[in-house]
């Protein structure tokens, strides 16, 4: 049997894990065509079918069943050596690597990260930002010590990780002092026909803001839509339409953009939450990040 391609391998376990060569290929960012290729290969290295169809679906065969473990235990070992590299054996246990799903406000994960950056703190912070997909993956097979985001893990991800409720806020709409002036009286209905700004459809919060309108009755006028949310504020900025962010950071944005706030949603909820790949939060760095940003948000909900 010729040497296992580590590249096809990991191609394997991400299919493996993820369900399908489709949903693979988005986390690995290359053609289905291309991931169905790899595991030919490998599959011809290893002299033994790991996947058969089902239907549309593929599922594991029984040596596919035996290797997958093994492929876990190999990644796990690459992300440790990656770790072990990266500085001296008393310097390991200083590094926190957190990624950071692209859709949270960047003035949020400031407050989230916070109490990692004080001068007592000795850990060393890297941060990795991307889609939640990409992000999972990495944090499977411990590229990440953790995940901050705005929904738990979705259910259709087969990957053995943990979803930790930090909690949640209502949500602030800001414009310029024209717009904030013109709309803020009758608020939320103003909002019809009013220009909006808001986050792309990849974000959980652009469905449940269209939600939101429908509930209330309102037709805005969309302007744009923004992968990236200081984008979108900066735009607001300008006062090319209203915008909408988390409560908890009102303050912040109205010192820092400019911008009044046009009216206040309660029942436009936002969820945060930490995923990591342990049931029970041991890191220093994910206890810490978990608590203060708890106590923010509570601080927040007690206030409304």
């Amino acid at each position: 049997m010729a040497h296992i391609n580590f590249k096809h391998l990991r191609y394997f376990w991400i299919v493996a894990k993820e369900g399908g060569i489709a949903r693979a290929s988005k986390v690995l960012n290359v053609t289905p065509q291309t991931i169905s290729g790899q595991l030919k290969l490998l599959e011809m290295d290893v002299g033994v079918n790991l996947f058969r169809k089902s239907g549309r679906n593929l599922v594991l065969t029984e040596a596919g069943q035996t290797a997958l473990p093994y492929a876990e235990k190999v990644f796990q070992l690459e992300a440790e050596l990656e770790l072990a590299l990266l500085g001296s054996p008393s310097n390991v246990g200083s590094l926190f690597r957190v990624g950071i799903v692209d859709a949270i406000p960047k003035l949020i994960v400031y407050q989230m990260i916070e109490p990692v950056l004080t001068p007592e703190n000795r850990l060393r912070l890297v941060c990795q930002e991307g889609d939640v997909d990409s992000l999972l993956a990495d944090l499977a097979v411990h590229k990440l010590d953790l995940v901050l985001t705005d929904c738990p893990v979705p259910p259709t991800l087969r990957l053995d990780l943990f979803s930790h409720p930090l909690g949640e806020c209502g949500t602030v709409f800001f414009g310029v002092k024209e717009l904030a002036d013109r709309y803020r009286e009758g608020f939320p209905g103003s909002l019809t026909g009013a220009p909006i700004l808001m986050q792309s459809k990849e974000s959980s919060l652009h469905s449940d803001l269209r939600r939101w309108f429908e509930a209330h009755r309102i037709f805005p006028s969309i302007k744009a839509e923004f992968d990236d949310s200081a984008l979108l504020k900066v735009f607001g900025q300008k006062g090319l339409g209203i915008f909408n962010a988390p409560a908890v950071i009102e303050r912040a944005v109205e010192q820092q953009f400019g911008v009044m706030p046009v009216g206040r949603a309660e029942d436009l909820r936002v969820q945060f939450f930490a995923i990591s790949a342990e049931r029970d939060l041991q890191h220093p760095g994910v206890a810490a990040i978990t608590e203060h940003f708890r106590s923010l948000l509570s601080h927040e909900t007690g206030k409304s």
